[in-house]
């Protein structure tokens, strides 16, 4: 939930307090009781229960027994986001030109916090790996495109960044010491793209680089990933990074006739 010093002064909190519940569903909490829902959402039960009611009467959500599930409707949300802001006309297909010419799979993000989220994917790969779609979130320290989004911003914004996350390690080899940390972001910033080797999951090699807008400003990420043991950050440097460059100042280039989509990015 926001903190109430950041809320507006015409904050509908029972939108608000809908909108979490919403969110509050993923892979691993597919379907939960009311007095789960109020737990994760930070809702007394009574407000939880008020809320459900609400999404159940409009379809987003059904009741099961005692627990709770999103329905397929919550679906149109997305679509609506989707084609409204241009993703199908302008960020697919030239996610989709990179995975032809290389394979693996394309990604844009932006920033959400310490999150990252997924903006628009496409893949070939089939294998098991942390899921990447429309929608997915993932700490954004962990990842290619969440770095190249940190070490875009100001000194004084990155380092405030950097003081509020509390990193965990999601394998062996995640970075969770904020001094290299600091410093990777800092070489991202002069190199002007970002590498990784299994930080998020294991499996995962990943580039980025940064899509900027008209006056030069990080708005987005783009990347594109491949398997660990079949590629190598070298070979991705010296093989993808000159496309990866070429393909965020094309999609840089196409924004400006696709303003809901550039403020979108921008956040």
């Amino acid at each position: 939930m926001i903190a109430s010093d950041e809320k507006p002064a015409e904050f509908v909190e029972a939108l608000g307090k809908g909108m979490a519940i919403l969110e509050n569903f993923d892979a691993t909490h597919p379907e939960m009781t009311l007095s789960e829902v109020a737990r994760r959402a930070s809702l007394t039960p009574a407000a939880a229960r008020r809320s459900l009611i609400t999404l159940a009467a409009l379809g987003y959500v059904r009741q099961s027994g005692k627990r709770f599930h999103l329905t397929p409707k919550i679906m149109t949300l997305g679509s609506s986001f989707y084609f409204s802001a241009g993703i199908d006309e302008v960020l697919q297909p030239e996610l989709r030109k990179l995975v032809e010419r290389f394979g693996d799979a394309s990604s844009v993000a932006s920033l959400d916090g310490h999150d990252v989220i997924y903006i628009a994917h496409y893949s070939q790969q089939r294998a098991r790996r942390a899921a990447a779609a429309m929608g997915a979130r993932y700490p954004a320290f962990a990842t290619s495109m969440g770095r190249v989004l940190v070490a875009a911003m100001d000194e004084k914004t990155r380092e405030d960044w950097l003081e509020r996350l509390q990193p965990i390690a999601l394998t062996a080899k995640t970075c969770t010491d904020k001094g290299e940390l600091r410093r990777e972001l800092q070489r991202v910033r002069s190199e002007g793209y970002a590498t990784t080797v299994d930080q998020l999951d294991y499996g995962i090699t990943a580039i980025a680089v940064p899509i900027r807008d008209q006056q030069g400003n990080t708005i987005a990420a783009l990347n594109s990933s491949g398997y660990s043991g079949m590629v190598t950050p070298e070979k991705l440097i010296c093989e993808r990074l000159p496309e990866l460059r070429v393909t965020a100042s094309h999609i840089a280039h196409q924004l400006i006739r696709y303003p809901v989509l550039a403020s979108v990015l921008r956040g």
